[in-house]
């Protein structure tokens, strides 16, 4: 009989869609990157995800963001994440958490639950938090740094975070982890330059800026690729160097 995984199943055989069908991974972030790695996920078969966002769905998510549609701005992201994911798969063990992680909920979460994690946080402090939580439960962890100010999703790869460069914000979490003694950890990256964001209201002719330019094409794939990452992973089917 055929089901949502049959054409996955020819792949990974049944053995591998057990494996899948009894992991728990969680996704911290539910924006451009995070939303779309939920969803592949869910499609991949995984049995139980936790999904972490405390922001709501605005109008301009709506250029990237899976869950961002005209009728889900002003909800939860981890309300309009569930009500798609279930309409995917609905026999999916699905734990929302409409909370931002940092210090203040950290110690909400039991980590040692979880079989991987998906950081797709923006926040530098809650990153480093992150990994930290990560690095004392054993839990694998796959960071994804910037895809703001960039256009070409053929750069994105899986390195480890000292083998990065170009990207912003990769050099500010290898200083930071170095100050923390955190040698090594993967992150999905692009080595494409950042492009400069033309002058808005947002964006001041000045350069300062807090929120970066964004396409329908990086941070989808991005999570794409962190999905694929999390999934060859749980079924060892991916060598790490």
């Amino acid at each position: 009989m055929e089901t949502i995984f049959s054409r996955t199943q020819m792949l990974f055989g049944e053995t591998g869609m057990a494996r899948l069908s009894q992991a728990h991974v969680a996704v911290f972030g539910l924006g451009g990157v995070g939303g779309n790695a939920a969803e592949a996920l869910v499609r991949s078969g995984i049995g139980t995800l936790t999904i972490c966002d405390g922001d709501t769905v605005s109008v301009t998510n709506r250029n990237r963001q899976l869950f961002a549609t005209a009728d889900t701005v002003g909800m939860q992201k981890t309300a309009a994440a569930k009500q798609r994911l279930l309409s995917i798969h609905p026999g999916l063990k699905l734990i929302c958490r409409p909370d931002y992680f940092d210090a203040a909920s950290a110690d909400s979460f039991d980590f040692s639950a979880y079989d991987y994690v998906l950081d797709c946080i923006d926040s530098v402090t809650s990153k480093l938090l992150l990994i930290s939580c990560c690095e004392a439960a054993g839990v694998p962890l796959l960071a994804c740094l910037g895809t703001g100010n960039k256009t070409d999703p053929t750069r994105l790869r899986v390195d480890d975070i000292a083998k990065t460069s170009v990207c912003p914000l990769a050099r500010v979490m290898r200083t930071e982890c170095r100050k923390r003694g955190i040698s090594s950890y993967r992150v999905v990256w692009s080595d494409e330059a950042p492009l400069t964001p033309l002058p808005t209201e947002e964006v001041p002719s000045d350069g300062r800026r807090a929120i970066p330019a964004s396409t329908a094409f990086v941070p989808p794939a991005a999570g794409i690729l962190m999905a694929r990452t999390c999934v060859m992973d749980l079924l060892r089917l991916t060598e790490h160097s």
